[in-house]
């Protein structure tokens, strides 16, 4: 069996599972196993935007709280937006410091924006800014409203009424239970999407090196 780097995504999310099946019941690993598997089996890429697409106008706000419209940031380059879940969200946190280190170097060399995307709200989302020092901008997508013009929002399944304490609609301070998958999207002058790769299975996200690939 081949061995997968420890400095790599892949890696990571290997040692993260592999921690989780030592300390989560065999009932948590189950439903968070089905709940991946659904999405991916649910998972239709003609339902997304495609390349070609031309999206909407739209304004992102940063945890600062200042807008940033969709044609700021494609005004003079293009711009790569990378959609994570929220800020305790244990895959996104090994992610976004992953993509901080290996990718945002690489884009900024190529004069390519990097923007996190969440919806959740901007005094939440400073905490994963702050906690890993990400150089690049993380914003709140309000209301999942480019989540949803993408195609890429989903609500699990698993949805108690009432809704229990710590709920997703109370950690994200959005109130509902709608995330984005996460999301890797190539945007170019005039909204123009280049690029889009989604992945249903958050703990299966594209490597920096296969995402440089694609930008070329």
């Amino acid at each position: 069996m081949a061995t997968v780097a420890i400095d790599s995504l892949k890696g990571q999310y290997a040692e993260l599972q592999a921690e989780r099946e030592r300390t989560w019941s065999p009932a948590q690993l189950a439903a968070n196993a089905g709940q991946r598997r659904t999405l991916t089996d649910r998972f239709d890429p003609s339902a997304t935007v495609q390349s070609g697409d031309i999206l909407p106008p739209f304004d992102l706000v940063d945890v600062d709280g200042d807008a940033i419209s969709l044609d700021d940031l494609t005004a003079d380059s293009r711009a790569l937006l990378v959609f994570f879940r929220f800020a305790g969200c244990p895959a996104c946190n090994l992610a976004l410091p992953y993509y901080d280190r290996t990718l945002y170097p690489a884009l900024k060399a190529r004069s390519i924006r990097l923007v996190a995307v969440s919806p959740q709200t901007p005094d939440k989302l400073r905490d994963i800014k702050d906690r890993h020092n990400l150089a690049f901008t993380v914003a709140s997508d309000p209301g999942n409203g480019l989540a949803r013009a993408l195609g890429i929002s989903f609500v699990p399944d698993d949805r108690p009424e009432p809704p229990p304490a710590g709920w997703i609609g109370d950690v994200t301070g959005t109130g509902t239970w709608e995330l984005p998958q996460p999301t890797v999207l190539l945007i170019g002058p005039g909204r123009t999407v280049e690029w889009i790769q989604v992945s249903p299975d958050w703990l299966d996200r594209p490597e920096s090196d296969e995402i440089l690939a694609r930008i070329g």
